[in-house]
């Protein structure tokens, strides 16, 4: 009985070894599991986007395109430039800036009633008078400087009279910049209905008010300054939900 009692003793303490070592081995399965996905799944990819374009092909509250700026000072100014293409007759946001302080530092949207509304911190402006055209490309830019409050709007080569939003400080913090959504919070709380739904290539963003000049290159396609922020030649990103990136059909 002795000798049986210290077997079944034995054998237990084999079968807990060889368990516990099981589970060691799940974890760090696990822990490897989670590296990759951070490695592969989250890597923000550096590109040429030369040519091409996003597609956002239905309304969700989960596609959209991550860009990282290369934003290394407070900005006190700003130009954003993009060429889009959409069927949808609803606001819709073609583009988000959030700071950890205020979600909506930059919000840029198309209106359903018609206009481009520009939004920097609670302070708004709508620009109307510019081109809107539904299922053809349009060339937009927006700009605005901190200080005196100025901003313009520039659509298929149109330019709006300038306007004045309540003049600001600068923008601080690390930016969390969006395509196809609008963000409620920092880098998240999307909505469906204010979603793009669409095609967006040529995304620029200067950290200054460019100059008329330069954005008409932009407007004609032609060679221009590529923003030192953002820049489609040398984009880095990430996508969520179903955004597609395809061949662009702009200069075909």
């Amino acid at each position: 009985m002795v000798l049986e009692g210290r077997f079944n003793r034995q054998q237990m303490s084999y079968f807990q070894y060889h368990l516990f070592s099981f589970y060691s081995v799940l974890k760090w399965m696990e822990k490897l599991l989670v590296l990759l996905f951070l490695i592969y799944g989250c890597y923000a990819e550096h590109q040429d986007l030369s040519g091409k374009k996003f597609i956002i092909p239905v309304e969700t509250s989960n596609s959209f395109v991550k860009l990282s700026g290369n934003i290394s000072k407070p900005v006190t100014a700003m130009t954003m430039c993009q060429r889009f293409f959409t069927e949808e007759h609803r606001d819709q946001s073609l583009f988000s800036l959030a700071t950890p302080s205020d979600p909506k530092d930059i919000n840029l949207c198309m209106q359903s009633k018609g206009g481009y509304k520009l939004n920097i911190r609670g302070n708004s402006v709508t620009i109307s008078g510019l081109p809107e055209n539904r299922n053809a490309w349009i060339s937009f830019c927006g700009t605005w400087d901190s200080k005196t409050g100025l901003t313009q709007m520039w659509a298929n080569g149109r330019r709006s009279a300038s306007k004045i939003l309540k003049p600001n400080g600068p923008i601080n913090g690390k930016p969390s910049i969006i395509l196809g959504q609008n963000q409620g919070s920092y880098g998240g709380s999307f909505v469906a209905s204010q979603s793009f739904v669409g095609d967006v290539t040529d995304v620029h963003f200067w950290d200054s008010v460019i100059s008329p000049c330069q954005i008409k290159l932009y407007m004609q396609g032609k060679n221009f300054t590529p923003g030192n922020i953002l820049n489609w030649k040398a984009l880095e990103f990430t996508t969520g939900g179903g955004v597609f990136k395809e061949i662009s059909d702009y200069n075909c």
